[in-house]
């Protein structure tokens, strides 16, 4: 983990590459104390036990080149008896690919299941919705009518989720996803006050999340109701959310390098691509993909607090290190040694 600031956040996200920095890309967002979890990008998930994947409510795909969507079989295998809406959020063409990896399958026993997948194709001006029932085989309806793309994709209680197209050669869509508000509970004034720890602290901050009413009652237990405000005065401290940011597979060029900067301002973590050493940029500007520096150079203009580089090419097996300190130099700001680099600056705000 690259950092400019080692302070630990607390924070509702808990933010982990399933497959570490080498694998296919495939980053785990847990909500703490929710039970529930994220996935941005949908890599080989089938060396992961089944517990960790099944909280995951949502998935955000950036493309669906097979090593950034394979990991799709995986999850429906496991979701598919189960009673629960799984939703998918990726660039326009999203719904096709599902639909073809739906209809390699035979669906004749599912009459019964519950299961539901739900896909949002992200246009450049629209959204569009539809949806795969398990007790309709899978068959392919719309959702409602098409919406306007104004980059929030999902504005949940929560956390919100943004997305931004950026060129690989095609659009591979990068997302924020931004906690609203933190809130923390003053664990030594509620031990003082002799309340419990329990579900009812969820209860209380969703309330506050959603703006209920100052004398809205939370039952503590079912002998004791009490007003919002005075238990969110006594009890909560309200930090600003954790914002973290996520680019793979894309070109360092202006337009990318704009969209990027705006995307991740000022978050809190950005995992961002690295596979290529600046050696090699003219083969990462050929394949569409960024430089461990380039990488450090996006962190740095965007103001994120710490940089996670991954998705490393297989070439530099045993120099990996060498990407991890190629990116850290640039997004510390250090003497540039990468004249490929200089070439490229210009893109940068």
């Amino acid at each position: 983990m690259l950092s400019r600031i080692e302070t630990p956040m607390k924070s509702t996200f808990r933010p982990r590459l399933l497959n570490g920095q080498t694998g296919d890309p495939a980053l785990l967002l847990n909500l703490r104390w929710q039970g529930r979890a994220l996935l941005v990008d949908l890599g080989r998930i089938d060396r992961t036990p089944a517990p960790v994947l099944l909280p995951i409510e949502a998935v955000f795909v950036s493309h669906t080149h097979m090593d950034h969507f394979m990991g799709f079989d995986q999850l429906l295998r496991i979701f598919l008896a189960r009673d629960t809406t799984l939703r998918l959020y990726g660039p326009a063409g999203l719904a096709d690919c599902v639909e073809g990896k739906l209809a390699g399958y035979t669906w004749n026993l599912t009459d019964e299941y519950a299961f539901t997948i739900e896909v949002t194709d992200i246009g450049e001006r629209q959204t569009t919705g539809w949806r795969f029932a398990a007790r309709r085989r899978f068959a392919r309806e719309m959702v409602g009518p098409p919406r306007p793309f104004t980059g929030v994709v999902v504005a949940d209680p929560v956390f919100t989720v943004e997305a931004a197209p950026l060129d690989h050669r095609i659009v591979s869509m990068a997302y924020a996803v931004t906690e609203r508000t933190h809130l923390n509970v003053r664990t030594d004034v509620l031990a003082a006050s002799g309340l419990r720890p329990g579900r009812w602290l969820n209860v209380l901050k969703d309330a506050v999340r959603a703006g209920a009413p100052p004398d809205t009652p939370i039952e503590v237990t079912p002998e004791d109701r009490r007003p919002l405000a005075a238990l969110r005065d006594e009890l909560l401290v309200v930090t600003p959310g954790q914002k973290v940011a996520y680019v793979v597979d894309t070109l360092f060029s202006p337009g990318n390098v704009a969209k990027v900067t705006r995307l991740a301002a000022g978050a809190d973590v950005l995992f961002c691509e690295a596979p290529f050493l600046e050696e090699d940029l003219e083969q990462a500007t050929r394949r569409y993909h960024l430089t461990a520096a380039q990488a450090g150079a996006l962190a740095r203009a965007a103001g994120v607090r710490r940089l996670q580089v991954f998705h490393f090419s297989p070439r530099y097996e045993g120099r990996y290190g060498e990407i991890i300190a190629e990116a850290q130099a640039e997004f510390a700001g250090q003497e540039p040694r990468y004249g490929g680099l200089e070439r490229g600056r210009a893109a940068l705000p």
